[in-house]
């Protein structure tokens, strides 16, 4: 027999589409792909914008960022690479009004600026209180300074008044809307005033040893060629900064000194990668089940082509064409369900990111197609390919045969490139490793309990005293006992992704929201003096601010050695650990752990002078272990301390946090302020300027709006993933069908030959009953206790909160899993208990 293998893969694939044997495997790539394209097209989105608003937050295309004026090398290197520069200025300075309008002073974020600033970005201001901010390009002219909203009331001055700082007397002549290059930190959430940097001599606030940053903004023409001359121009300074040893200088790229809204919003991405991860996995197994249905169809007439002649290989180059072409449409279509679903997350995220966001790339649905032709490479062809590798004759005795060394090979291949794609689509190593090595693990756990259960079921159930269906149904386990590993561990993945769905939904999003409750501080003071301390606290109580506020206090330190070795920014690669060894740190003690900080290294050690505890990150970041010794200079005083605990500080969660603590009650021999975070009162809308007047050398951090965006992102979160919830949910549902109807032609000739020696139907239906709602039990309790282990290790190492698992797990997992197996296998096997006894014992005799 000689024919094309196009022309019988097509045909083929018009006959199975007619037969419907083919739509199963459709809907499981789809729902593969639809769901991993929806986020890959939001995140692509997300991280164009992002990059495209980087610039506006640096208020540059780079900037050069130096404790001392702008090296004029750096310069000199700007102007020969063409660009344009605009420098700037900044340090906390005390502002105060005239004695006619209260005298009042308040500790501001100077900033003074020069023509073309800001380089990227738009500043917006308004000529007066309650007047809506408007784009300009204009900066405060001599003479004049623009402030925020907020310095007016603390001062208790409007636009017009004079404002003193230092030797100078500047009008105040428009209120600060947006200023897009603002930064972060504790001296950047102060009130802003901004003035012209041909006023700042006149102030005489710049002093030899005043604390100054200067920043020097640099920007190229739109395009290809000014962003490589931005490129060059980056690489050059920091091999100049290097070469010349230039402590304190360093080039800035994106610095949001924001982590309680960016942890929170990387938390988001992850709680979507996650949700499209499960829905991949499900759709992985439903693939496999589908094509091992499709291969047992499929003996018939693989039989007759290769009595007829028709060689293995024609044979098996067809159901690949066949399988790829069915990979390549559910790619398409799922790519295309995607693209529409992304919108949906743009809608529900509104408000979390620029609304105007750019057009997504094309890899989304390059990506989407991988996935899609991996799938059916991977889970949908080794059964298939089998076929065409066996005898005729065993085909034509309906058995696949042992697998070949071509099945085992494209399973090994198809099964490393999803892995990898999946892990590619995590976008985080943890989250990825975490989702697909437990999977691969709970395959194996689930096939040997299921094993186990069979064997054990064999030996308790006797046939002297146990009911017929019983007995009946134990026979039929026992006698196949791959078929009920097969079930058991296809119905167990499939409920471990719906119930770390559940989990994912209520358990964890609850642990974020604890982390970062909406009574959380939303004050933030700062530079309480110690003879100031009880009054002040006398002044939150008299608000009726709650007395369990954070209060620590604060002092100043540089890291100067570790193990007696001097620190310098040279010995670390990281930037960031370079920035932060150049720095001083905020310390503090305490002689109880914070309870909002875990320990998660070492033992805290309650009043040990010669002991710190330091944040896990930081240790990371800078290389500490516990045992190391730490020698901080703290205002000309050196103190060595050991760490003997690591703490993990969760920086979202709105909560006073420190990188390194004493454990100690009292240190009087160092200059020390006290920080308060606490939660406003919210019926005084006065709070923080009474309490500036009575303290006026006092910052107050006002952090409401960073928390409303945190609850926000919360609510929103959630309802993406519930919108998400259903793709995944669609893909547990095939795989709980395809996973009883993968049986389905074996449970055909088996109730074949019973119902012709006699057995009822009423005795055929308690027998399926009994044995789907044992595969589903023992299916359900495994995959609840997997699911928590799973969902425990998720909380732990991605999402970084603490869980500490739920009592509901096991009988609702349990008793879940016997519904839905009873449900579908009722809905996949009704028709073989329907069917005439005369043509299922045609159709298992043919």
């Amino acid at each position: 027999m000689t024919i094309s293998f196009l022309r019988l893969g097509f045909t083929n694939l018009r006959r199975d589409w007619r037969a419907g044997q083919l739509r199963l495997l459709l809907l499981a790539v789809t729902l593969a792909v639809a769901t991993l394209t929806a986020v890959s097209f939001f995140a692509d989105r997300l991280n164009r914008g992002m990059q495209r608003d980087a610039l506006q937050l640096l208020g540059g295309d780079a900037v050069v960022v130096s404790d001392q004026p702008t090296p004029a090398a750096l310069q000199a290197l700007a102007a020969r690479h063409g660009l344009r520069a605009s420098a700037s200025l900044g340090f906390p300075t005390m502002a105060r009004t005239d004695d006619a309008d209260g005298g009042s002073t308040r500790l501001v974020a100077l900033k003074a600026v020069e023509a073309g600033y800001p380089l990227r970005g738009r500043l917006t201001a308004s000529t007066s209180e309650g007047v809506a901010p408007v784009a300009t390009g204009d900066i405060p002219a001599p003479g004049e300074v623009w402030v925020d909203p907020g310095l007016l009331d603390a001062l208790g001055t409007r636009v017009g008044s004079e404002l003193l700082l230092g030797e100078a007397r500047l009008r105040i002549t428009r209120v600060i809307g947006v200023e897009p290059d603002r930064g972060g930190g504790f001296v950047n959430f102060a009130p802003r005033v901004l003035m012209n940097r041909a006023d700042l001599a006149a102030t005489q606030l710049v002093q030899p040893a005043s604390r100054v940053n200067y920043r020097y903004a640099v920007a190229a023409e739109d395009g290809a060629a000014g962003e490589a001359e931005v490129r060059r121009f980056v690489a050059q300074a920091k091999a100049w900064i290097e070469a010349e040893h230039a402590r304190g200088t360093r080039i800035e790229a994106l610095d949001g000194g924001r982590p309680e809204l960016s942890n929170t919003l990387e938390r988001a991405e992850k709680f979507l990668q996650l949700v499209a991860l499960l829905a991949a996995l499900l759709s992985a197994v439903a693939v496999g089940l589908a094509a091992r249905a499709f291969a047992n169809a499929h003996l018939d007439s693989c039989a007759m082509l290769r009595v007829l002649g028709l060689s293995q290989a024609t044979i098996a180059r067809a159901h690949t064409l066949e399988f790829l072409l069915i990979g390549l449409g559910g790619g398409l279509l799922g790519a295309a369900l995607g693209w529409a679903a992304h919108h949906v997350f743009v809608l529900l995220l509104a408000g979390l990111v620029d609304a105007a966001l750019p057009a997504p790339g094309l890899w989304p649905v390059g990506f989407g197609l991988g996935v899609g032709l991996t799938l059916m490479i991977a889970f949908g062809l080794p059964p298939v390919l089998q076929l065409a590798r066996v005898p005729a004759l065993r085909v034509i005795r309906r058995e696949v045969g042992e697998p070949r060394p071509l099945s085992l090979g494209v399973l090994g291949l198809g099964l490393a490139g999803f892995a990898a794609l999946l892990l590619a689509a995590s976008r985080d190593w943890t989250l990825g490793l975490i989702t697909v090595g437990g999977f691969a693990l709970a395959v194996g756990v689930f096939a040997c309990a299921a094993w186990g259960a069979v064997a054990v079921l064999r030996r308790v159930v006797r046939e002297d005293r146990a009911p017929r269906w019983l007995i009946l149904a134990t026979r039929q386990l026992s006698a196949r006992p791959v078929y009920a590993v097969l079930q058991v561990s296809s119905l167990a993945i499939g409920l471990l992704a719906l119930l770390l769905l559940a989990l994912l939904r209520t358990d964890l999003i609850d642990s974020w929201r604890r982390a970062t409750p909406v009574n959380a501080p939303n004050r933030f003071v700062i530079n309480i003096q110690p003879d100031q301390a009880q009054s002040f606290q006398d002044a939150l109580a008299r608000a009726g601010v709650a007395a369990d506020h954070d209060w620590y206090p604060m002092i100043r330190g540089r890291l100067v050695a570790v193990n007696d070795r001097p620190v310098q920014a040279s010995d670390y690669q990281d930037d960031r650990a370079q920035r932060l060894v150049e720095r001083e740190f905020n310390l503090s003690y305490s002689a109880q752990a914070p309870s909002h900080n875990p320990i998660v290294g070492g033992q805290w050690t309650n009043e040990d002078p010669n002991a710190i505890s330091m944040e896990d990150g930081i240790a990371d970041t800078l290389g500490l272990k516990l045992g190391d010794r730490l020698r901080f200079d703290i205002a000309g005083l050196q103190r060595e301390s050991t760490i003997t605990s690591l703490r993990k500080v969760d920086w979202g969660s709105m909560r006073a946090n420190f990188f390194a603590l004493y454990p100690v009650s009292n240190m009087p021999d160092l200059p020390v302020t006290y920080l308060a975070a606490f939660r406003a009162p919210a019926d005084n809308s006065r709070f923080d300027s009474q309490l500036v007047r009575e303290f006026p050398n006092v910052t107050v951090v006002d952090l409401s709006m960073t928390l409303a965006q945190v609850q926000q992102v919360l609510a929103q979160v959630s309802r993406a993933v519930e919108f998400l919830f259903g793709f995944t949910l669609a893909a547990g549902l095939v795989v709980l069908y395809a996973a009883v109807a993968s049986t389905r032609e074996e449970r055909a000739r088996e109730y074949a030959v019973m119902r012709a020696v006699g057995a009822g139907g009423a005795l055929l239906r308690q027998m399926q009953r009994a044995e789907l709602l044992g595969l589903g039990l023992l299916a359900g309790v495994l995959a609840a206790v997997v699911s928590g282990a799973v969902g425990w290790a998720l909380a732990r190492f991605v999402f970084n909160f603490e869980w500490g698992g739920s009592l509901w797990l096991l009988p609702v997992g349990g008793l879940s899993g016997a519904a839905l197996a009873l449900g579908a296998g009722w809905w996949g096997l009704r028709a073989v208990l329907r069917a005439p006894v005369v043509d299922t014992l045609r159709k298992a005799a043919a």
